[in-house]
């Protein structure tokens, strides 16, 4: 008989201060909307099934801002609560006459076809590091370049930025460190250029995760919502409003860099070998990703939609065992579980009624539309500084589309959650903005000063830049849905 392994258990991670704080938080904020109802002193306006919701809601932003628990974890405490409080199967008595959400509708989002782009996104990434296509292509790419420090520098912003809008920015970042690392240690330990080089890599990652709507989370967040309140925008639609903002963004920070870090030496000597994987799987996944890629870029062409497209390759790799089973455990699942969160959180703040109510408390039809957007995404940009900019993306998406889509409100829902979705993605000032910005501190070159007054600058310059231009441009090259 075989003998049986005992698995390695572990007991989780206690608790910080800080989590238990939030966690305690967390029950007296879901307590009060909850208290206000049953106690007879509800918030005017407000329905019962909105009270709840609300209860949820205010549950989410402390647990989401605190990490009490962990953010995915938060999620399925969204999806459990909106069932057991306002679905058709609800374990408290609904009010009469109240039209109940299905409860196969918010775990639906669980399986949202945005989900599906973001798994087939997820797919290209983890492939790419498997056969190191990432990092062959980037020894590849930055020769070109030559041996100027400013050179490299803008070689490896371009090529994190390209990389980062198909791999996660935490993979990107961490890819682009095995390059960059060596190439920092052929300069002196006193030269300024060495932080610049080190802080240009997440910077890039940040900056390029804005260009599809695969390349970061906060995008497939405004994606789904948008989708849900009947707004579609295409792969390359999304890559034509974002694509020549993240040139213009990378430029500056290109400049800025070399400017506050300069370089004492005239050249860098670079050794990166290529070495590309030749095997049939390595050829089967080239190919798969290339054409997934191109068929993103041609969704118009084809008619299928880029959550049809993105599912592609995982049929592909997995029917070819290109991907194994243990491939298959290292996809980064927890991510789409926090969109998904999103998600139905959207679905139960629209259905019961809270966003309206939200909406109501401030007099926003007498906010021109351009200070509207502006608002937005500053809101996003300040609270994704501090917390993450997905959990940022969940709680504000679905307020601010609801907004523009009340009467009184003179504002495009697409333009709402791009705005949100894009302001989220500027936020890079401190090391618990994004992982980017943690792995460049984590180095030990990079100090939080200079981040900070990188991320300040780089941030503000890209926040103005999208509300100064991006509407009117977007206008012009007709890519937003009406």
């Amino acid at each position: 008989m075989a003998s049986r392994t005992t698995p390695q258990l572990h007991d989780p991670e206690r608790l910080k201060l800080s989590q238990w704080i939030g966690l305690i938080v967390a029950i007296v904020v879901f307590a009060i909307p909850l208290a206000a109802q049953y106690s007879g002193m509800p918030f005017p306006g407000l329905s019962e099934p909105g009270h709840r919701i609300f209860a949820v809601f205010l549950l989410a932003i402390v647990l989401w801002v605190s990490e009490a628990i962990p953010l995915h974890a938060t999620a399925t405490v969204i999806i459990l609560a909106e069932i057991l409080f306002i679905s058709d199967k609800s374990l408290l008595a609904l009010p009469e006459g109240y039209d109940p959400t299905p409860y196969k509708a918010f775990f639906a989002a669980l399986a949202n076809p945005i989900l599906m782009l973001f798994l087939g996104g997820f797919f290209l990434a983890d492939g790419a590091a498997k056969y190191d296509l990432d990092r062959n292509l980037a020894g590849v790419l930055l020769k070109p370049f030559g041996r100027s420090p400013r050179r490299i520098m803008l070689g490896l912003m371009l090529i994190t930025a390209v990389f980062s809008m198909f791999m996660s920015n935490t993979a990107t970042t961490a890819t682009m460190m095995m390059v960059v690392l060596p190439v920092i240690q052929k300069l002196p330990s006193g030269d300024r250029m060495r932080v610049g080089l080190a802080l240009c890599i997440p910077v890039a990652a940040n900056v390029g995760g804005i260009g599809t709507p695969i390349g970061t989370p906060p995008n497939a967040i405004a994606l789904g919502a948008l989708a849900k309140a009947g707004y579609t925008v295409g792969f390359l639609d999304w890559m034509i409003m974002a694509v020549p903002f993240v040139l213009v963004i990378l430029g500056v920070a290109w400049i800025l860099l070399f400017t506050l870090f300069p370089s004492r030496e005239k050249a860098i000597e670079l050794s990166i070998e290529s070495r590309f994987v030749r095997t049939w799987s390595a050829k089967v996944f080239y190919v798969t990703a290339a054409a997934t890629i191109v068929l993103w870029l041609t969704e118009k062409l084809h008619g299928m939609t880029s959550s049809v497209v993105g599912f592609v390759p995982v049929v592909v790799l997995l029917s070819t065992r290109v991907f194994t089973t243990k491939d298959l455990q290292s996809i980064q699942w927890h991510v789409l579980w926090l969109v998904a969160g999103g998600i139905a959180l959207g679905v139960g703040v629209g259905s019961s009624g809270l966003d309206e109510w939200l909406i109501g408390l401030v007099s926003w039809e007498s906010l021109p539309s351009a200070i509207l957007l502006a608002v937005l995404s500053l809101v996003a940009l300040v609270f994704s500084t501090f917390i993450s900019n997905s959990a940022t993306a969940n709680l504000l998406v679905p307020i601010g589309i609801s907004l523009a889509l009340s009467p009184a409100i003179d504002l495009s829902p697409v333009l709402a959650g791009v705005f949100i979705a894009l302001g989220a993605s500027l936020a890079m000032a401190l090391p618990v903005s994004t992982p980017p910005n943690a792995i460049a501190v984590s180095t030990g070159i990079v100090q939080t000063k200079h981040m900070a007054l990188v991320g300040i600058l780089v941030g503000g310059a890209g926040w103005v830049l999208f509300v100064l231009v991006a509407p009117w441009l977007w206008a012009l090259l007709g890519v937003l849905p009406t």
